[in-house]
């Protein structure tokens, strides 16, 4: 990670890179000091396209550090890339991605901010929406839908076709032969112009939306407008501690899990990543790693970032419970989600039960876990798909364990 001395370290911590950083005139830190000393509130952009439903944690990242921005007293301009998600961020992609619908994207977006804390107090959101002043939610819809064929024109002439070329995904599909549709070159400059229409004096990404966000200072400089601060942070690496954390590599944790779910999956994180899980999701200092084994640290960052987001009680409740289930203790666990079992059809075969109750998408799916030794019925390892279950006698009550993803209960 970058370290800056002269940066405090609620904007520090994590940080993989700050960019401009050499010309002292805007340095970032300077920047903050100059907006301390003047009272001025800086306004801190973060764009989310909401092409799916839910946010994971390695999402909440971000997040994080835009609350941090918050609770300095200055302003987070959440933009809702409405209109950007129905063409699609082809950042991460070797393909063109489907476009969204109006609609979809609506709907997304709702449960998104939902997620986010809209509604809530701000001691138990990840956002501050409470605080009079410090949050400003804005559709990009609002000023990207009413570009005239001049505008785009306009946008499209600051930026070379090399340029495009040079981000990396890019260039690799170009170099593939892999299809690269025109409407994809927009969405970074499109992007870009969020940063021109809300005024943006720092704006937050991940590691692989550097291009975009220089993008937006370009453009910046291109209406004649102070540019904008790049804020890099680190794509958190998934459960399987090797890609990065996302919906498609299924190795995911999400916000709105249940907090037993949620511990169970984060208590089982392989030890090289904990440090990484430790800094990114939690405010401790980092000097925790140096006094605690693998094991603690394990149950240590499990319990805390469960905390975070479900609340202390219930995190120690999770944790409990997933010590009782390892322990085969099953009747003494509390609150696990439940599974009704009325309307199966007995006898039936284990890896029809899981289709049947979309724990998989196919009976293929199913067969494939279970034979790979990813489900378990009270601590069971169960590897035999062709299993009989003769009545509902036999499943009643038992917790079944999908992987690091699924614990549930069946109806007693």
């Amino acid at each position: 990670m970058v370290t800056t001395s002269k940066l405090p370290e609620w904007v520090d911590r994590g940080i993989s890179e700050i960019f401009p950083s050499q010309n002292p005139e805007q340095d970032l830190a300077n920047k903050l000091d100059e907006t301390n000393k003047g009272y001025k509130k800086l306004r801190v952009k973060l764009g989310i396209d909401p092409t799916g439903t839910d946010i994971h944690i390695g999402h909440s990242i971000l997040f994080k550090k835009l609350r941090s921005f918050q609770d300095h007293g200055h302003v987070a301009v959440l933009i809702i890339g409405d209109f950007t998600a129905q063409i699609g961020d082809p950042t991460g992609k070797n393909k063109t991605r489907v476009q969204l619908s109006k609609k979809e994207v609506e709907e997304n977006s709702k449960t998104y901010l939902q997620q986010l804390g809209m509604g809530k107090p701000a001691n138990k959101s990840i956002l501050d929406f409470e605080t009079k002043g410090r949050i400003e939610i804005r559709k990009n819809s609002d000023w990207l839908e009413n570009l005239n064929l001049n505008s785009i024109i306009e946008l499209m002439s600051s930026c070379t076709v090399s340029q495009m070329l040079a981000k990396e995904e890019f260039n690799k599909r170009h170099n593939s032969q892999i299809p690269i549709s025109l409407h994809e070159f927009l969405y970074p400059l499109l992007q870009g112009y969020d940063s021109v229409a809300v005024n943006a004096d720092i704006e937050l990404g991940g590691t692989d939306q550097k291009f975009n966000i220089a993008i937006g200072r370009d453009l910046q400089r291109y209406f004649k407008k102070e540019p904008q601060f790049g804020i890099l942070l680190p794509i958190l690496t998934g459960l399987d501690g090797v890609k990065k954390m996302s919906k498609s590599e299924m190795n995911t944790v999400s916000l709105n899990e249940e907090p037993l779910s949620m511990y169970s999956k984060l208590e089982k994180v392989k030890d090289e990543i904990i440090p990484s899980y430790i800094e990114l999701l939690t405010n401790f200092d980092l000097a925790i790693l140096k006094s605690k084994s693998p094991r603690e640290l394990q149950r240590f960052m499990a319990l805390e970032v469960t905390s975070n987001f479900h609340g202390r009680k219930d995190a120690l409740e999770a944790q409990s419970n997933c010590e009782k289930i390892y322990l085969g203790e099953n009747e003494k666990v509390g609150d696990i989600p439940i599974v009704d079992l009325d309307s199966i059809n007995f006898p039936v075969k284990f890896f029809y039960l899981l289709s049947y109750l979309k724990f998989f998408n196919s009976s293929s799916e199913a067969k494939r876990a279970v034979k790979g030794g990813g489900v378990r019925i009270d601590n069971i390892k169960i590897t035999n798909p062709e299993l009989v279950f003769n009545s509902i006698e036999e499943l009643k009550g038992k917790i079944i364990q999908i992987g690091k993803k699924i614990t549930k209960r069946f109806k007693n």
